[in-house]
């Protein structure tokens, strides 16, 4: 004869799982970037772009990346993401390399293995990355355009140190 033997789901287990479970729900879908460690001019340079930037980008609310950081921001989802104090791109070196300019802002650009495109600022004393994932290539440089007024105001001209 078997006999099974269970024990009682305790209501604090229960309670602990459903809080778990609620916990991870809401931020799972939040966009991530990994937040740059500039030095300290730098940061304060970026610290003064988190103010300008607009809150809404090629029409999309902003939505800001995990961890949060006033080095990083996000709109929309799937996230357009720009990370301020990020280090010189080794594709600034190639003089083959693509770049643009909008708006008074030198821009590298580099379309990634998975399709988005990569835009960092050139001749700045930051180095301002903007990711544009796949989904939203189609958009074309629309993001750089609402970007780069805050960039110009809040990024002077110069190297980057």
């Amino acid at each position: 004869m078997n006999i099974y033997r269970h024990r009682p789901f305790r209501l604090p287990a229960l309670a602990a799982l459903l809080l778990a479970a609620a916990g991870c729900s809401s931020a799972d879908d939040a966009p991530t970037a990994e937040v740059p460690r500039p030095g300290a001019a730098v940061a304060e340079l970026c610290r003064n772009l988190d103010e300008g930037l607009p809150k809404k980008v090629d029409g999309l609310a902003r939505r800001d990346p995990e961890p949060a950081s006033a080095l990083t921001a996000g709109w929309g989802n799937p996230a357009i993401i720009l990370r301020c104090g990020v280090d010189r791109p080794a594709k600034m070196s190639d003089p083959e390399a693509d770049g643009v300019e909008v708006d008074g802002v030198g821009w590298l650009l580099e379309q990634q293995p998975d399709k988005s495109f990569r835009f960092t600022t050139t001749l700045r004393k930051a180095y301002v990355e903007v990711t544009i994932p796949a989904a939203r290539t189609g958009d074309g440089m629309a993001p750089l355009v609402h970007l780069a007024p805050a960039v110009e105001k809040a990024i002077p001209k110069g190297i980057a140190g």
